[in-house]
């Protein structure tokens, strides 16, 4: 610690005295030195004070810069609202892609719209401009709510672009925008029983979370909203041929006065689903609200390809024809007893045409005879055409990754007794589904190994449990044809390409008991090429009347099998099947050259 040095020692003092100078000389000599030390100290401390803040000015420069050349070497991005309320709101949402990778659905950047109606301006002015931009919005409704004692209103839970501008253009500093991402299906209608559709869930000013209510979306609404998915979900549906089938359904439904449609175009050995369509169908992008009363069948956010379980018909017979040639109980040449009709039980079994009192197991199926169908089946019994059944998949729900496929069981009698039996075997008495019929189809004709659809993207055959050998197999995709070449299904002919399928035709039960006499629900069931089947196509129309000639037509060859012709015309080349072209005949000029 230093000492002061005083400004009057006494030591000089004296000596000064002595010596007879003036003491004051040493006072004001030493006041001097101690003025020069202070002002020297304090211009120390105010360079160091300088010193200190052109350092800080350096280093917030710096920072500055950098952050600006980082920005102008980055992309740019729009800028966002952080609001507290949405940060823990999830509003990610992987994309949804065909077999080929091409969109099927995905994220779109758009608002929301609210107002804070204590900023508003001119309230009247607000509530007229959106009601022109908005022609659902009631003008004077707007004006009680703005002019009300909220603080907050939720306006439009999104809006377009366009709107967006338009709403800015209205000048209104209490009308406010609150960023968000919505689900978006370019391709409109195209697969929409598939997709299913989404919406909002947990929502905040500035954020939203977009959850999936039905379809795949709804059963994978996890793994899209993972943030740690990498990459889309991917469908085993092809774009292209799901809007072509989609368009030839919508004209068959027309043309043949149907109130609905269902198709399903399934690989035979994947089990890959490769379109399926309901009509009437619906924009995922604007889903309709579930109907509150009556059946919701009526709706056109029903799938019939799947929830709709029907009693379809003849389609049927296969399965009884099948299991009787792999159990040995029937041979294809032997003859059975058509005679009809057959009475079991007070009911009548008829054929819709009388084709002799005997035909062989080959023409029964050919020619759909219900009695002779009704009598092979009585022979195997109906513990093990049930057994049979059950190892197709038609007994029970499909596992198929739609949310809806769970609840769509088929309905199977009570009593499995003999009449049970006999009805069964030519597709009365029990209900399924299109796709339950196509994936059974496809068991029928892949070889015997049973296939389980799926809508999902595959790459190698199913390795199904063994239903039928490929002996039988073959024996089937030969009578599948003939039903097509010399039965029922003529008009499901198709030039170029070998098909095969069965015809259904099946009264639509009544509410109250009994059937009508004038509604079916017409299937063909139809494989292509037969021989070596690749697909199965199932389509399936309710209540369909053909009325080009003298008198309606209402059974499946009639209405049916013509529009799963035209299907498959249109979509094999899509599929890459190459047409079988006959060689034309050598003329006399070519053969003398040889």
């Amino acid at each position: 610690m230093s000492l002061r040095t005083p400004l009057r020692p006494l030591a000089r003092i004296l000596e000064a005295r002595r010596k007879g100078e003036n003491p004051d000389a040493i006072e004001r000599e030493n006041r001097r030195l101690r003025h020069e030390a202070e002002r020297d100290k304090m211009r120390v401390r105010a360079e160091s004070r300088l010193l200190l803040v052109a350092c800080c000015f350096l280093a917030a420069f710096c920072t500055v810069g950098y952050r600006m050349a980082a920005l102008a070497t980055s992309e740019p991005v729009e800028p966002r609202v952080a609001g507290r309320s949405g940060d823990a709101i999830l509003n990610t949402r992987a994309d949804i892609v065909d077999r080929q990778g091409r969109v099927l659905a995905t994220n779109f950047a758009t608002n929301a719209l609210y107002a804070h109606p204590h900023e508003i301006i001119d309230a009247e002015a607000a509530a007229e401009g959106l009601a022109e931009i908005f022609p659902d919005m009631d003008a004077e409704a707007l004006h009680r709510r703005f002019t009300s004692e909220a603080r907050f209103i939720w306006l439009r839970r999104y809006i377009s672009p366009e709107q967006e501008q338009q709403v800015h253009d209205l000048g209104e500093p209490g009308l406010l925008f609150g960023p968000r991402e919505m689900r978006l299906y370019p391709n409109g209608a195209i697969a929409a029983h598939v997709l299913g559709g989404a919406g909002f869930g947990q929502e905040a000013v500035n954020a939203a979370e977009v959850v999936g209510i039905a379809g795949v979306e709804a059963l994978y609404d996890a793994q899209l909203r993972d943030p740690a998915r990498d990459g889309p979900l991917r469908l085993s549906l092809d774009l292209t041929v799901q809007a072509a089938v989609e368009e030839v359904l919508a004209g068959g439904m027309a043309l043949m006065n149907a109130q609905g449609a269902a198709a399903v175009l399934m690989d035979a050995d994947t089990g890959e689903i490769v379109a399926l369509a309901s009509l009437p169908d619906f924009d995922p992008n604007a889903r309709p609200r579930p109907l509150t009363e009556g059946d919701q069948a009526d709706s056109p956010l029903f799938n019939r390809s799947l929830q709709g379980v029907y009693e379809l018909g003849s389609v049927f017979k296969t399965f009884t024809i099948a299991q009787a040639l792999e159990d040995g109980v029937v041979g294809l040449s032997d003859m059975i007893d058509t005679t009809g009709p057959l009475r079991m039980a007070g009911f009548e079994i008829r054929d819709f045409s009388d084709h002799g009192r005997e035909q062989s197991v080959a023409d029964v199926f050919v020619h759909s005879s219900n009695i002779g169908t009704a009598r092979i089946a009585r022979m195997m019994g109906g513990e093990r055409q049930r057994a049979f059944l059950d190892r197709l998949g038609l007994l029970q729900p499909t596992d198929l990754e739609l949310v809806e496929a769970a609840a769509a069981r088929p309905l199977q009698p009570r009593r499995w007794g003999e009449l049970a039996t006999m009805t069964i075997s030519y597709g009365h008495g029990l209900s399924t589904s299109p796709v339950h019929l196509a994936s059974a189809y496809a068991t029928m004709v892949n070889g015997g190994t049973r296939v389980s659809p799926t809508i999902l993207r595959r790459a190698a055959p199913q390795m199904g449990e063994r239903v039928i050998s490929e002996q039988t197999s073959a024996a089937m995709r030969s009578l599948l044809r003939s039903v097509v070449t010399d039965g029922t299904a003529s008009f499901g002919e198709v030039p170029g390409y070998s098909v095969g399928g069965k015809t259904g035709s099946a009264e639509l039960p009544r509410p109250q008991g009994g059937y009508y006499d004038d509604r079916n629900i017409n299937t063909f069931a139809s494989v292509f090429p037969t021989d070596d089947p690749e697909y199965v196509l199932v389509v399936t129309l309710y209540e369909p009347v053909e009325t080009s000639g003298p008198e309606p037509r209402r059974t499946a060859g009639w209405t049916a099998v013509p529009v799963a012709a035209e299907v498959i015309r249109r979509v094999a080349p899509l599929l890459g099947l190459r047409p079988e072209i006959e060689p034309a005949p050598l003329s006399p000029l070519s053969s003398s050259s040889n």
